[in-house]
């Protein structure tokens, strides 16, 4: 999902945090290499050769249609083919292209889905932020002690507050406190997410669920948080989907209308001068650590059947696979390196752990903190982590940003929950397993210092960012 452009990875956690959504799209999945879906490149091409109001407009679409329940990036992926085919249910072939006669039906459903929530997109005059509001299910409305706007169902089973601050507010440390749960709390979180502008945390109490999104921006801190109860999941889960795909923290420009359609959008696609498209079928993607200016250390998954691979901005190409799925790639070229340190002791299963991975972003590959648990069994230690198609490879860090662990399985495309992705256990390799393979080509890693105070998420991140990078492999 790259169009031509510089692809330094920019991880920047410096206490700011904005998107509801995690969908990390990626071209390929499974714990082989495969190659593309035969009708996805055709797909891709159909849908990338129209303007990007109109992609988006088709996601925003297929989510009221209730196929969809990614983010609305107007990038083309795997949830969006399988999207369109679940939308055409059978009528005409399954090849992730919309007709005229789909578009119109699409567009049609959609709206009529808008209109029974009496969704409209306004501009909260508390807070500044545009939001979509779904006001036949949330009629009543009035100020937040903290003076932002609430919405409630006339039952007041469901809340929507909007928030805001003025700069001076620490992303990072807001995030910490959002995630913290006492052992005496009833509270669980089911998703937590750390970006360089904004931060998502979703969970549930004993009778409910909630998610809450918080955005950074120059003029301090706008976000919005809904509860509801959990009987209700099944109608209010898909709202969030489309509150939180609506919502700007910092609009710009008149409010849009709810559901505009798009002139043309049912007309023959033509391919008007676009940029490179935001994803290419013959491209898949994965994370690899520099161990030192010429050597990366990956997952093999990642590396297998490529014609060409990248490491960042540099060319590699894979020098030794071991038993535990790891594998050493050779860089072409100079750049800076700055490797991390290997945690000297096993953490304990069940201890929290660090994730860096990468997922598309407005065309780049970002960089994206996630949360992880270790846990081991009779094969081996694995990660519990939401993560994605992509995210081979992903280093796990203690909160003292020491290296415990590579992730060597490679993540299927499944759908997301609520929009976000699960939590689910992958194969890792450890340390020990690192210290075997680093050994066999004759390298090593600094040891970790001893454990100190726990560091937060963003402080890991940048002590690390110098050593995580993007891997491509060109199919």
């Amino acid at each position: 999902m790259l169009p031509a452009r510089d692809r330094r990875p920019r991880i920047k956690l410096a206490g700011a945090a904005a998107l509801g959504l995690m969908l990390l799209a990626a071209s390929l999945s499974g714990a082989r290499a495969q190659a593309p879906h035969p009708q996805m490149a055709a797909a891709q091409a159909r849908f990338e050769a129209l303007p990007e109001a109109e992609r988006k407009a088709i996601q925003t679409d297929l989510i009221w249609a209730g196929q969809f329940n990614g983010a609305v990036s107007g990038s083309f992926g795997p949830l969006t083919f399988r999207a369109i085919n679940a939308l055409k249910g059978g009528r005409g072939p399954a090849d992730g292209i919309l007709t005229p006669a789909d578009r119109a039906a699409l567009a049609k459903a959609a709206q009529a889905a808008r209109d029974a929530a009496g969704f409209r997109l306004l501009d909260d005059d508390r807070t500044g932020v545009r939001i979509g509001i779904p006001a036949k299910l949330l009629p009543k409305r009035a100020a937040t002690p903290s003076g932002g706007s609430r919405w409630q169902s006339a039952d007041e089973k469901i809340t929507l507050d909007t928030s805001a601050s003025p700069p001076g507010d620490d992303l990072a440390a807001l995030f910490e406190k959002a995630i913290a749960v006492s052992p005496n709390s009833p509270r669980k979180i089911t998703y937590k997410l750390l970006r360089p502008d904004f931060f998502v945390v979703t969970g549930e109490t004993p009778g409910g669920r909630f998610y809450r999104r918080l955005s950074a921006g120059p003029e301090g801190l706008r976000g919005f948080s809904i509860g509801y109860d959990k009987a209700l999941a099944a109608t209010v889960d898909k709202l969030v989907i489309a509150i939180a795909a609506s919502f700007e923290p910092f609009p710009t420009g008149p409010t849009p209308a709810a559901g505009t359609p798009v002139a043309g959008a049912a007309g023959a696609v033509s391919a008007p001068a676009l940029t490179q498209p935001a994803a290419r079928g013959n491209e898949r993607y994965g994370v690899a650590v520099l161990l030192s200016d010429k050597v990366a250390l990956g997952a093999a998954a990642a590396a297998e059947g490529c014609r060409s691979l990248r490491v960042g901005n540099r060319a590699a190409r894979p020098r030794a696979k071991d038993a535990s799925g790891l594998v050493l790639l050779d860089l072409d070229g100079t750049g800076a390196a700055k490797p991390p340190a290997l945690a000297g002791q096993a953490p304990e299963a069940g201890e929290g752990l660090v994730l860096v991975a990468f997922g598309d972003e407005a065309g780049k590959r970002a960089a994206v903190a996630l949360p992880g648990q270790l846990a081991r069994t009779a094969s081996g230690a694995t990660v519990m982590a939401p993560l994605q198609p992509g995210q081979a490879g992903s280093p796990a860090f203690d909160r003292q940003g020491r290296l415990v662990g590579i992730v060597t399985a490679n993540p299927s495309d499944r759908q997301l929950v609520a929009g976000i992705a699960p939590q689910r256990a992958y194969a890792l390799a450890d340390g020990a397993a690192i210290q075997a393979a680093l050994g066999q080509a004759g390298l090593s890693l600094p040891a970790g210092a001893a454990a100190g105070a726990a560091l937060s998420t963003g402080a890991v991140v940048e002590a690390v960012s110098g050593a995580v990078q993007p891997l491509f492999c060109g199919m």
